[in-house]
């Protein structure tokens, strides 16, 4: 277990910026020797003033900061900088051990404290103590997130499940765009696997290792979603007694998702139009911008193009995310996949339920592909749910089962088909074989029978 966290806090420092702030040259040029090659991004300052410049500039993971430095003190402007709204992680060095200062450390803000003078190691080791700290927190965060959003017996599926035509065509589709950065734009009625496909793109793509967030639009109050999607600074709101990073910082080098974009407040569209930009985001209350390294999948379950007309979405914002769209198919249109889906549902429900799973018969089978399941995969999933409870399939609910003298025979059904699409195709039977998906022989062969 150790063994893994070292790895884990090593891959995380070599992806990591680092902002040095001492007002001596030789030790400036110490650490910057030895971070240089580890970290990712590693630049200076040699006053605070210098310090809040980069800061303006750039959002550090971590700052190394000297305490006692001509002017202000580093634990003082340290101070400054968390009223102000500041979030980066801050380690102190000092040549002085005294009680008082840890606890003015801590007070400020600082997530660690080395004393001058110290080796290379020490430093290191501090870095990645804050590092492993820093995701640590932001995992804890969005899983309470998560957790809240999930009722019982739910998994958060990271793949398609399915066979059909379809869905083989949409895990192409996200095969072929798992690793640009390009937006994408996920459309489908509600319930069709929306998130769930946004979570197969993020599985798939080079941002596997770092956070997926999931946020839902139309949860937040309108009042409140800039301060949730940015973040902000202390009193920024009533009630606000601390600053807060946004979830938009959280999902650094990974993805997010914004389900239905279109529940999203004129102010709030106007700011995600200048994030999808300048690729920066500024934290309410602040003055300072967070440079963004992330992907933006976004889901509507209405016609964004009709939202527009509707006076409820900006047409400059569906320009800019509208480059790669991809539309989910309803549950009706993927065939034998609602059998698989069921299967699935009945483990996860019966385990999270603690009730005893369910075989399938065949008539339930039969009821399950002639329904046209209007709710899609929800809806499908409330049905096994309630079955579970119940210890039986409701069949009842799926609607009265088609009466005798309704149902036309196979052979007619065939002949109709067949004739329609020789009709479509101007008699040319290669090409009516090829769009019904049988071969010449099979169509000349029934033709004839028919003696036409």
């Amino acid at each position: 277990m150790g063994e893994t966290r070292f790895g884990e806090a090593s891959g995380l420092l070599g992806q990591a910026s680092i902002l040095i702030v001492d007002d001596e040259p030789g030790m400036r040029h110490f650490l910057v020797k030895t971070l240089k090659p580890l970290c990712r991004i590693v630049d200076e300052a040699g006053t605070t003033v210098e310090a809040a410049e980069r800061l303006k500039s750039r959002q550090y993971d971590v700052m190394i900061l000297d305490n006692i430095m001509p002017g202000q003190k580093g634990l003082d402007w340290l101070a400054d900088q968390r009223r102000e709204g500041g979030v980066t992680d801050t380690i102190l060095i000092t040549a002085y051990a005294d009680l008082q200062t840890a606890i003015d450390a801590l007070r400020a803000g600082a997530s660690d404290f080395v004393l001058k003078p110290f080796r290379s190691n020490q430093i290191l080791n501090a870095l990645r103590r804050s590092l492993e700290m820093a995701r640590l927190r932001r995992e804890n965060m969005l899983l309470k997130r998560e957790l809240e959003e999930t009722d019982i017996g739910r998994r958060r599926r990271h793949e398609l499940i399915g066979d059909s035509p379809a869905v083989h065509e949409i895990r192409a589709v996200l095969e072929r765009i798992a690793n640009v950065s390009t937006p994408v734009l996920i459309t489908g009625a509600s319930g069709t696997g929306k998130e769930v496909a946004a979570r197969h793109l993020h599985a798939r793509s080079g941002r596997a290792g770092a956070p997926f967030v999931p946020i839902q639009c139309g949860s937040i109050p309108a009042d409140m979603i800039e301060f949730e999607l940015f973040g902000h600074a202390p009193g920024a709101f009533p009630g606000a007694t601390s600053g807060r990073e946004g979830l938009l910082a959280s999902a650094m080098g990974g993805t997010v998702f914004l389900d239905e974009v279109a529940e999203l407040s004129p102010a709030a569209q106007s700011a995600l139009l200048r994030v999808l930009e300048d690729g920066k985001v500024r934290p309410v209350g602040t003055e300072r911008d967070i440079q963004l390294d992330m992907r933006f999948v976004m889901s509507s379950s209405t016609p964004l193009r009709r939202a527009v007309e509707q006076g409820r979405f900006r047409e400059d914002l569906l320009f800019r995310i509208n480059v790669l769209e991809i539309e989910m198919p309803p549950l009706r249109e993927r065939g034998t996949d609602v059998l698989e889906l069921a299967e699935l549902f009945i483990g996860e429900l019966a385990a999270g339920l603690q009730l005893p799973a369910l075989e399938i018969p065949q008539p339930v089978r039969s009821a399950m592909l002639r329904h046209d399941w209007p709710g899609n995969i929800r809806e499908l999933r409330n049905f096994i749910e309630r079955s579970l409870i119940f210890g039986r399939f409701p069949l009842e609910t799926l609607g009265p089962v088609p009466l005798a003298e309704h149902i036309t025979p196979l052979e007619e059904i065939e002949r109709r088909e067949i004739l329609r699409a020789l009709e479509a195709v101007g008699g040319n039977r290669s090409e009516a074989a090829r769009q019904l998906g049988v071969s010449r022989k099979t169509i000349d062969r029934k033709i004839a029978s028919w003696g036409l």
